[in-house]
């Protein structure tokens, strides 16, 4: 898999660059490169209790993302999940510990809890105070003697921050953390594995499975479960936390691994507030990238029940820029459509040779849907398919509301109701196409030239013209022969089939595109229209 990588040796070196240089002077990194990589807050005075965490990268924001006033005082970077050594953590814990301490937070990684543990022995020998504690929120295999530290260390990396920005003691915030980590419960879940840069990807996890209870370092999870949408992922991994929190009000985080899009995570979180835990929790962190495990497709949920002084430390305002803020958690608001907006429902009438007429040709979109997406895959966003056949649904569903006995409120109708139900440009052109047919029916116009009216509206304000590559060169020819009274479904095959030999577009997507990408390849609209003017000729 390609990556936007130049050397796998120095990923690390080169993304830390990256995010410094993007601070605007708020960080900066101590001068140890490749084998020390410490981020540091270029601000930091050593006049209060600095934090310090870190591990493996590969997980970004965390750790460096999260160095800032509020939060870390420095980040430890190793190798793409490697542990970094004893001299890169014991340099950050000179470069920013004064007479106030430190306090290191590391997840319970063999690794990263020896190398940490190391440097802090060695600096307490030369007289700094240092305290570390280690996050084990990981609940996937119960009653393991060492749960890994996976998302649930954000919520001891904010806590904290807060506490050593009002100046608490060590001792003070030390004592808060473990308080934290004893609480704090994760689960993870994902879909497929992760790519480490320089190596080849595994493929463990088979279409249709996901992993429960992965690491955040590729590991595997305890068991693979089979796949049925989110709602039912959601389900088992907020049953497993269920068991394991404590009774009260919950914070949850909801965090993306990495290759989980913002669109599926906020499905992700609208379950999550609708899950048994759902009534409990009050306020959210996320969803965003926090604790990632590079590119993974995956998920991992956290809770915490957390008391009123903890939940201020969580909402206080913070400079680093990955974290995303802790906001409560409230019912969908919703208001009322404005006046004028709606519009009167039609008159329903019945006609059953019209309602057969417009459920079969609403089933012949249904049934194209895939057909047509691989058309649209190759012009524009391979969506086509699918907004024709979700209009389709919804028109069916309304079929019985629509007056099928009057074809001058019916075009009208059809207008009204494709103009709320199909998205895209499609969707605006043939509400225009429907709503213009109706005004050329009420002047007297028959069906044919009333249609013929409506593509002409259409054109004028779509802008698309015969030759263009467009629904419309199939569109056209087959109105002009059912207007003429002889077979449409001829000419509009015809129209479509010329499509694929266009070389460039004039309207659509598909402007963007070269005549190579374009050769060969059906438009989808056009494609759609012909087919369903070879419904009717065969039906009716």
């Amino acid at each position: 898999m390609q990556l936007f990588v130049n050397d796998k040796n120095s990923v690390v070196t080169e993304a830390i660059d990256g995010l410094i240089c993007g601070s605007g002077g708020k960080l900066s990194r101590l001068d140890g490169y490749p084998h020390i990589k410490v981020v540091v807050r270029s601000d930091w005075d050593k006049s209060k209790v600095a934090l310090i965490s870190g591990g493996g990268s590969g997980h970004e924001p965390a750790h460096a993302g999260f160095v800032g006033q509020g939060m870390l005082t420095a980040a430890v970077c190793g190798d793409v999940f490697a542990s970094p050594s004893v001299d890169a953590v014991l340099a950050a814990i000179l470069a920013v510990t004064g007479p106030q301490g430190c306090i290191l937070i590391v997840k319970n990684y063999t690794g990263d809890r020896l190398n940490f543990g190391l440097a802090a022995e060695r600096a307490r020998s030369i007289g700094l105070k240092v305290s570390m504690v280690v996050v084990d929120d990981d609940i996937a295999l119960p009653n393991i003697p060492q749960p890994r530290g996976l998302a649930g260390t954000l919520f001891v990396h904010k806590i904290a921050g807060a506490l050593a920005a009002e100046g608490a003691s060590l001792e003070t915030i030390t004592a808060v953390a473990e308080r934290i980590i004893s609480n704090v419960k994760t689960i993870g879940l994902s879909l497929d594995t992760c790519v480490v840069p320089g190596s080849d990807k595994i493929d463990r996890i088979p279409n249709g499975c996901a992993e429960l209870g992965l690491g955040i370092h590729g590991e595997a999870g305890i068991e693979q479960i089979d796949y049925a949408g989110v709602n039912a992922a959601v389900a088992v991994m907020v049953q497993k936390l269920a068991q394991s929190v404590d009774q009260g009000d919950l914070v949850v985080l909801v965090n993306n691994l990495g290759g989980v899009s913002s669109l599926e995570m906020s499905i992700v979180a609208n379950e999550i507030f609708r899950s048994q835990l759902g009534e409990r929790m009050t306020h959210v962190i996320g969803p965003a990238c926090l604790m990632t495990s590079l590119d993974m497709k995956g998920i991992s949920i956290t809770v915490c029940p957390i008391n009123a002084e903890e939940l201020q430390y969580l909402q206080a305002p913070v400079e680093p820029w990955a974290w995303p803020g802790c906001n409560a958690i409230s019912s969908t608001a919703i208001i009322e459509m404005p006046d004028g907006l709606t519009p009167e429902p039609p008159v329903a009438s019945a006609h059953d040779e019209t309602r057969a007429l417009i459920i079969g040709c609403c089933e012949v979109l249904i049934d194209s849907e895939r057909e047509l997406n691989t058309l649209d895959a190759f012009s524009g966003d391979g969506d086509t398919g699918s907004t024709l056949a979700s209009a389709a649904r919804a028109l069916i569903s309304k079929v019985d509301e629509l007056p099928l006995a009057d074809h001058t409120q019916l075009f009208r109708a059809l207008g009204q109701e494709l103009s709320q139900t199909m998205g895209g440009s499609s969707g605006v052109l043939l509400a225009i196409f429907f709503a213009a047919a109706g005004d050329a029916s009420s002047s007297g116009s028959n069906i044919a030239n009333s249609l013929l009216a409506g593509l002409q509206r259409m054109k004028e304000i779509g802008g698309a013209r015969l030759g263009d590559r467009s629904m419309v060169d199939a569109l056209e020819p087959g109105l002009e022969a059912f207007a003429e009274g002889s077979d449409p479904a001829i000419p509009s095959r015809a129209g479509a089939d010329s499509t694929a030999t266009m070389a460039s577009a004039r309207v659509g997507r598909a402007t963007y595109l070269s005549a190579e990408q374009l050769q060969g390849n059906k438009d989808p609209g056009a494609e759609a229209v012909a087919k369903l003017f070879e419904y009717l000729t065969k039906q009716h």
